[in-house]
């Protein structure tokens, strides 16, 4: 828990600095592949080869692939048809993703999970509803697609680590997620990347480095070592805390105007989700005794 809490935190700065000092300056393939090229080169050196299960392996290019890759190409697209408040909204639905696609893996339905994640959810908007204009509808459907592979990618990585157990620390593993993240990474930036939109200032290629390292390599480490610790309902839930901690980053740095009380009564409301999905475990195991 206490490693999703950590990655929370940081994926909070994520939002705003792509909003502030990326979108519409430089090219989003760019600052995708770039991402990708330094959490690569961070964990590709430490890179176990031999002795892992082979499905573990090709999971991990697939999720990387997936949970970077497409999420990612397709949040920064995203930035140039939608606000950072509206990128928020539209990302409240990743909890109802994350338990659907694991129950559906394990070909059940849990009420309670689905449940959870679902106040977890109206948590979400209640914090980040505004009236929407513009040209929203292709951004609504991009951030769809990032939510649906974010989402995957993580449950995918996840029930891996639970089936396949092996003696191999989980750093040595992690190359094999962003060497599958550079799959579609590098050819998405050979194909439609923008030459003419390189960084262009110290603080632009700080804030690359900043994700690169912190938001991308070591957040997406933590994030799926955390999410084996917990259960899916709770993975679930922690993907609607970054609203109210992405709005608190947006007001507390950049001062824009945020009410505060629709903060807190939407943070309580994803606060009750887990006592609604610790409910559904405790009912469930009476079940099962």
């Amino acid at each position: 828990m206490n490693y999703l809490i950590v990655v929370t935190i940081l994926w909070a700065f994520s939002f705003s600095l792509i909003g502030q000092y990326l979108a519409g300056q430089v090219d989003s393939d760019l600052a995708v592949l770039v991402r990708v090229l330094i959490a690569t080169a961070l964990f590709v050196p430490f890179t176990a080869w031999r002795g892992l299960p082979a499905a573990l392996i090709r999971g991990f290019w697939l999720a990387g692939a997936l949970q970077f890759g497409v999420t990612y190409l397709c949040l920064y697209r995203s930035f140039a048809v939608l606000t950072v408040p509206e990128v928020l909204l539209f990302t409240v639905l990743t909890p109802i993703y994350v338990t659907l696609i694991d129950d559906a893996l394990q070909r059940r339905f849990n009420r309670w999970a689905m449940l959870a994640a679902a106040v977890a959810v109206v948590g979400g908007i209640i914090i980040r509803f505004r009236p929407l204009h513009g040209d929203y509808l292709l951004g609504f459907v991009l951030l769809q697609v990032a939510n649906a592979t974010f989402a995957a990618g993580q449950v995918i990585c996840r029930r891996l680590l639970l089936r396949y157990p092996t003696d191999v620390p989980m750093s040595r593993l992690f190359g094999h997620f962003f060497l599958g993240a550079l799959v579609l990474a590098l050819p998405s930036w050979l194909l439609f990347g923008d030459a003419t939109k390189m960084p262009q200032t110290a603080m632009q290629w700080g804030v690359l480095i900043y994700m690169g390292v912190f938001a991308t390599a070591l957040g997406m480490y933590w994030w799926v070592k955390g999410s084996t610790q917990v259960d899916a309902g709770v993975l679930a839930i922690m993907n609607e805390l970054h609203v109210p901690a992405g709005l608190l980053v947006n007001v507390l740095i950049w001062n824009r105007d945020a009410d505060l009380q629709r903060i807190a009564l939407g943070g309580v409301v994803i606060m009750a989700s887990f006592w609604l999905n610790r409910l559904g475990r405790r009912a469930s195991a009476r079940f099962a005794a």
